[in-house]
């Protein structure tokens, strides 16, 4: 038996014992196997990065100062009142997810939004915790 026919008998049979119909279970697994097939599993980590980005105070809060433009770390940090450490430190990981991009000016770092698609993730977020 193949790897993924014993996947498929493994989930049949739980869910034969959860629904308490094996037809049921049947049914249910096919429909599940096909929608875990459409899946695409290549983008989960970075997908996860950006919702995880988000989901910390600080870094939303930083993300809702830049939906107005352009800022400096020095006005961030200034804005936020936390240190400029703390404040980089949030700033990397919204980079790293994607969500804004960096400008060096001479010594200073400025930071905006990386995608107008951000915005829209943020006004979205705004409706469903309503």
């Amino acid at each position: 038996m193949t790897k993924c026919a014993e996947t498929q008998d493994r989930c049949v049979r739980r869910l034969t014992r959860l629904k308490g119909d094996e037809s049921t279970a049947k049914d249910a697994a096919r429909k599940l196997r096909s929608i875990i097939e459409k899946v695409d599993r290549s983008n989960l980590e970075a997908e996860s990065m950006v919702f995880k980005a988000m989901s910390n105070p600080t870094r939303l809060t930083i993300l809702k100062l830049l939906k107005e433009g352009e800022l400096c770390v020095c006005e961030i940090m200034t804005a936020l009142d936390r240190p400029q450490s703390t404040t980089s430190h949030h700033l990397n990981i919204l980079k790293n997810a994607g969500l804004v991009k960096e400008r060096k000016e001479g010594n200073w770092s400025h930071y905006r939004l990386s995608d107008g698609a951000i915005i829209q993730i943020m006004n979205l977020v705004e409706i469903l915790a309503e």
